[in-house]
């Protein structure tokens, strides 16, 4: 199954608020977990590994949640804001390269189209474009941090 394929499918569940999908072939298996508006991907293998030739190495499952905090989330005025959600499952960054600078920072003003962002999936670019016109007020995930699909990336004061 191509990763494009695997993509699809994710976007499927979700609009269809399916509780699960497992889908089989030629000895990969993939099972989507659809948790209130954002699934989860499960990988696994089986079999000798000869009709896995050319697939990417994926983990048997993601991370294990961290331990809920004690603390409360602290409350955020939702008033006014528009948050851009990632629209794949990658890694986030800030800049095109290492050395370059943020694509944006807290404040700047942004136009509809502008790229604010980087999701890096299967050593694929993909820049994230605004699709409004505001001043950003919050960068959620840090610079290296994998993100999930539907995962908050921006907030927005339009």
């Amino acid at each position: 199954m191509k990763f494009q394929e695997i993509l699809e499918l994710i976007d499927k569940v979700a609009e269809r608020g399916i509780h699960s999908v497992e889908i089989e072939q030629s000895g990969t298996k993939v099972k989507i977990e659809g948790k209130s508006s954002q699934p989860q991907v499960f990988h696994s293998y089986h079999g000798d590994g000869k009709e896995n030739q050319g697939l990417p190495s994926i983990p048997n499952a993601l991370p294990p949640a961290s331990a809920p905090s004690t603390a409360p989330p602290p409350v955020e005025d939702q008033t006014g804001l528009h948050i851009i959600t990632s629209p794949i499952v990658g890694t986030f960054y800030r800049a095109g390269s290492p050395e370059a600078p943020s694509f944006v920072n807290v404040g700047d003003r942004i136009t509809k189209g502008q790229v604010l962002c980087i999701v890096e999936a299967m050593k694929l670019m993909n820049e994230i474009e605004s699709d409004i016109d505001g001043v950003i007020t919050q960068v959620y995930p840090s610079n290296g941090q994998p993100v999930e699909y539907g995962e908050k990336l921006f907030a927005v004061k339009v």
